[in-house]
């Protein structure tokens, strides 16, 4: 079955891509850019670089922007997947939701509309077997962080073996299902080049709250 990918940059959604793609042929990825920091579907951080984690993967984007006014922005998601129907032909959509009932229906809902099947496959994963499986196949950072006790220093810092450990003793979700922390992923298997980042700044609106911003990337 061909299918399409809705991605962000992020750690999820990409990996639903790469577990989906083992099955089934990913023919295109689709990106949304909201204007709306405050949006309820979509990822902001570095939502820019989706276009350089397509050419690693050499697949077509689908991309569109949004005002992201709560619940109109899902037309505008709506009219991107039909475009990649239409052109790309995909019969099935992959979304990297875990937890989101908010963000699982809205997906289900267009796709029973378009008539194409919706896939999550990483919907109620075990947490641990899912952070397992990524640490060894995908090199990713934290992009954004929203939760007490996380530092500043931890922005950029890669996903590695004792990220987990150190989440939980923060008594914060591992996989920052409650948007405690974002992430961008630099290298993985459905990559054929990686992301090298070249320039960045660090924003910090609080003790505990702020972002790395890539202001310029390349690929290696």
């Amino acid at each position: 079955m061909k299918i399409g990918a809705l991605i962000s940059g992020g750690k999820d959604s990409l990996f639903a891509a790469y577990k989906a793609g083992k099955e089934n042929e990913l023919v295109c990825l689709i990106a949304i850019k909201s204007r709306n920091p405050e949006s309820y579907m979509f990822h902001i951080p570095n939502v820019e670089l989706v276009k350089l984690q397509a050419k690693a993967a050499e697949l077509p984007l689908v991309w569109w922007e949004t005002e992201g006014i709560k619940e109109e922005e899902l037309e505008d998601l709506k009219q991107a997947i039909e475009i990649a129907k239409q052109k790309y032909k995909i019969e099935g959509l992959v979304s990297g939701a875990i937890k989101s009932n908010y963000q699982k229906e809205r997906v289900d809902n267009i796709c029973k509309e378009l008539k194409l099947e919706s896939i999550a496959p990483l919907w109620h994963i075990n947490e641990e077997i899912y952070l397992n499986e990524l640490i060894k196949n995908f090199n990713v950072i934290i992009v954004g962080i929203a939760a007490e006790g996380m530092k500043k220093e931890m922005l950029g810092m890669r996903i590695g073996l004792t990220f987990m450990d150190r989440m939980r003793s923060l008594n914060v979700s591992p996989i920052g299902e409650g948007g405690e922390f974002e992430s961008f992923v630099v290298d993985c298997p459905l990559f054929k080049k990686k992301i090298r980042i070249e320039e960045y700044e660090i924003q910090m609106e609080n003790e505990y709250t702020g972002h790395y911003i890539i202001k310029k990337a390349i690929l290696v």
